[in-house]
């Protein structure tokens, strides 16, 4: 990296894939500037940085957007110095990328249905899912983590970081729905890896224990009205 770089993150405080993201940024130890987005009147700043999808994370790097979570912790780790987040080896790169985009493309959605959902059917099925996306997950560790702490090896790397920004999600479903979406007699190896990613400099960093006080306000809200029309049908 030479000069001077002009970073700026465009970002929601409860997004996972934008702590994702803020994660990358802090392990290599780069300043940047964190701008909160409201999705329900988007700025011009996040239209012209994304016209495509409309969504954040965006970063800005010296006038110049990148966007998608997934490209820009790749772009951030090959950009700038300092510990690696990504492996070295192709292969093992290679795997990584696979399972962070599996989080991304079944774990995500599957969540985010156990989260939004009105009806309790919807939910359940959507429960179901998020289980058994987890469950690829505990066979992703052992492959990955090669018997050490983390699914980067001894230290906190790329899957770490695209799985671990989901975690205060996952204890607010705790809190809301008494869920465990990590449950320890059947995903021991990923329960005790979220021990351990959860107590690191990197999580507390990123993802401060209020997060989760926020997400389960988010969910009583969003839950709100479907509760309110529930205890109004079972009046009449």
């Amino acid at each position: 990296m030479a000069g001077k770089e002009d970073l700026k993150l465009l970002g929601l405080p409860l997004s996972p894939f934008v702590v994702s993201v803020r994660m990358a940024l802090n392990m290599k130890g780069v300043s940047y500037e964190y701008v909160d987005e409201d999705l329900n009147n988007k700025s011009e700043l996040l239209l012209k940085s994304n016209p495509v999808h409309k969504k954040v994370p965006v970063l800005i790097h010296n006038g110049k957007p990148i966007c998608e979570s997934l490209v820009i912790l790749q772009y951030v780790d090959e950009l700038f110095a300092g510990r690696s987040i990504l492996p070295t080896d192709p292969y093992e790169r290679a795997t990584a990328r696979f399972w962070a985009a599996f989080a991304g493309d079944k774990l995500f959605p599957a969540w985010y249905g156990v989260v939004t959902a009105q009806a309790e059917e919807e939910r359940a099925e959507k429960v179901k899912e998020t289980l058994a996306a987890i469950e690829h997950m505990e066979v992703a560790f052992a492959k990955c983590s090669g018997g050490n702490a983390f699914f980067g090896g001894d230290s906190i790397g790329y899957v770490d970081v695209v799985l671990g920004s989901f975690l205060f999600w996952f204890e607010a479903v705790r809190r809301v729905d008494g869920l465990e979406i990590i449950n320890a007699s059947k995903t021991p190896l990923l329960a005790a890896w979220a021990e351990r990613f959860g107590g690191s400099v990197e999580a507390k960093e990123a993802v401060p224990v209020t997060k989760a006080d926020l997400a389960v306000q988010y969910i009583s809200k969003f839950r709100a009205p479907a509760a309110a029309a529930a205890k109004l049908a079972s009046s009449e």
